[in-house]
């Protein structure tokens, strides 16, 4: 027996209940095994399972979310909330970040067309690379392995914790910057490397030697280079556009003969929450080998 309830003829057969619900037998016998409809009685003997005339209202509510293709464990959470505005809640906040994702892949969908239609170059068209020669650098680090879809948040949380840490190693001295020493895509997790610049060394690796207990934390000196970059607003920031700056900059230097001499990186070097839209944050750039 699944529940304690009393075997009387309030409660329905598997196809009475079925038939109320507007669901198949099948359907039911689904929702029991992954825990989200429970009959009211199961019989020890038969195994025939009966349910609750009130229970309706819960398989209707099961069927419907799962036409939303929820995950099933979000199902469970909207289902087995208090009351009704939690369940709502629930629901509208999973369904936000249906939205965001689909927007995203929308405008991956029309970053693709415009490759496979041979529009690319219009696309790197609208992004103006130039070059810049960056001093070498102590920079407190962290790295992780991460996926694209985890990416965002880390970088955020990763510099925030260092920009804290800077100001026990003589403040911040240039902008913080993203290091990708491999792919960083939802097959591929990088490792990805956030940097701060900051002025004292040796206060450097003493603080990076105690938060390396909790963060893979590091100081290392970045070495001199040029970069070739494009600048990028908050909006192209965002997954694909952002992909299209990188290639343009791989464009530029095909076309000047220049080879890269390091991994890809993004350089921050604006008020993120501040910023809008619109407003330039972040380079896009390659360390370039001298000609």
């Amino acid at each position: 027996m699944t529940e304690d309830a009393p075997v009387d003829d309030e409660l329905l057969t598997i196809g009475a209940f079925a038939a109320r619900a507007r669901l198949s037998a099948k359907a039911l016998r689904l929702y029991d095994r992954l825990g989200l409809l429970t009959p009211a009685h199961v019989d020890e003997v038969s195994g025939y399972r009966r349910y609750r005339a009130d229970q309706v209202e819960r398989a209707r509510l099961v069927a419907l979310l799962r036409q939303l293709d929820m995950p099933l464990a979000r199902i469970a959470e909207v289902v087995g909330a208090e009351g009704g505005a939690q369940a709502a809640e629930r629901l509208t906040g999973w369904w936000a970040d249906v939205e965001t994702r689909v927007a995203g892949q929308r405008t991956l969908a029309e970053y693709l067309r415009g490759r496979l239609s041979g529009r690319s170059s219009e696309m790197y068209e609208k992004f103006v690379v130039e070059t810049v020669d960056v001093p070498a650098q102590v920079v407190l680090t962290e790295s992780r392995h991460t996926l694209a879809d985890e990416l965002p948040t880390w970088i955020g949380a990763s510099l925030g914790r260092l920009e804290a840490g800077a100001r026990e190693c003589g403040g911040v001295t240039g902008a913080p910057f993203v290091v990708y020493h491999a792919e960083v895509s939802m097959e591929s997790d990088g490792p990805a490397e956030s940097c701060v610049p900051v002025a004292d060394e040796a206060a450097a690796r003493s603080w990076a030697e105690r938060a390396g207990r909790a963060w893979q934390t590091g100081v290392r000196v970045e070495p001199a280079a040029r970069l070739a970059f494009t600048r990028i607003t908050k909006a192209q920031v965002a997954h694909p556009q952002i992909l299209a700056a990188f290639e343009a900059v791989e464009q530029w230097l095909a076309g000047q003969g220049l080879e890269m001499a390091g991994p890809c990186r993004e350089v921050y070097f604006a008020d993120w929450d501040a910023a809008g839209p619109q407003d330039p944050v972040c380079d896009v750039a390659f360390p370039v080998a001298a000609r």
